[in-house]
């Protein structure tokens, strides 16, 4: 069986690739933790310019009409620069939950979210915070096995602090009612758990972008450090450490990629295969960060590095 992506995937990928290195500067990402919201709107319409909040929403709605190996590349990109817009929980959650429930409430909000008008933040019985509700039009929160649209008007937030400021979390009180009420029991357990294995699925992506450049900036570091009149990336124990780091995220990568094809075509192995994803994505994350900083040596540690910003995505896309 050949396994490859076609050329428009490939296309797709690089000009997000393109854009976002242009758009999605460190600068950019470190200046959005001094404001308010942690959020821009502005950007979020240049992204909807590109097409990525309605990556998953049919074309009926005004969206892409891709699926979830499209979102994976994606995904990566978005991971690479370290991107603190809500994607994931809007297109890459709350887009493809809200096409399966289908009827009014799809009508109403996917055209929306393709239009970049509206955020989506979804809450799972797993995670006891929703990211981004306080910039959310629409929470989908569980009760159970039951699933409710609730407006964030009629909900309590409470910010939570988190390991990386470009990460917006929130504990919601709210109480479920009949008109809040869209999907139950088996249906809504069901809807619950591909939103997680999605979710699960987005993080893992991400992190093979957070990896990437982690790797780049150690092996950039390596190239201009010197010691003892060479660059240290001469030195066989650094260049075996990037090497390492390097192996763990090829190995992630051929997996995450599986889980994105199970997801997409609703494979029975769905969630074992996501689950796969998001534990090797992470540990070669959470790995690349470690060997980075250790190359960086004692400057890796100082606020003005760039270094942290990718290293607290690896550290709370582990956790998410």
């Amino acid at each position: 069986m050949e396994f490859l992506f076609s050329e428009d995937q490939e296309m797709l990928a690089q000009t997000i690739r393109d854009f976002l290195a242009g758009e999605c500067t460190a600068e950019h990402v470190r200046g959005l933790w001094e404001t308010e919201t942690g959020r821009s709107p502005g950007f979020w319409q240049q992204l909807t310019e590109i097409g990525l909040p309605g990556l998953l929403v049919p074309e009926e709605h005004g969206g892409l009409g891709m699926n979830e190996v499209d979102a994976t590349l994606v995904f990566e990109e978005t991971g690479r620069v370290a991107l603190a817009e809500p994607l994931i929980s809007t297109a890459g959650v709350a887009a493809p939950l809200l096409r399966e429930l289908g009827g009014d409430l799809a009508a109403t909000w996917l055209p929306k979210i393709a239009a970049g008008e509206a955020i989506v933040g979804v809450g799972h019985a797993q995670s006891p915070f929703v990211a981004d509700a306080h910039v959310a039009q629409l929470l989908l929160l569980p009760d159970g096995d039951d699933l409710h649209a609730v407006d964030p008007s009629n909900a309590t937030l409470t910010a939570q602090t988190s390991n990386d400021q470009s990460q917006r979390l929130f504990s919601v009180d709210w109480t479920p009612t009949s008109e809040t009420l869209v999907a139950e029991k088996t249906v809504g357990a069901a809807l619950q758990a591909a939103a997680l294995d999605r979710g699960a699925l987005a993080c893992a992506s991400e992190q093979l972008g957070v990896a990437s450049t982690l790797i780049e900036m150690g092996a950039l570091y390596a190239t201009q450090r010197k010691q003892f009149g060479v660059a240290i990336g001469t030195f066989q124990a650094v260049k075996h450490r990037l090497a390492n780091a390097k192996v763990k995220l090829e190995y992630a990568r051929s997996v995450v990629y599986r889980a994105a094809h199970s997801t997409a075509v609703a494979a029975a192995t769905r969630a074992t295969d996501v689950s796969m994803a998001k534990v090797t994505s992470s540990d070669a994350a959470t790995f690349a960060a470690k060997e980075s900083l250790q190359v960086h040596g004692a400057i890796g540690y100082t606020y003005e590095q760039d270094l942290h910003v990718w290293m607290k995505r690896a550290w709370s896309h582990d956790l998410a």
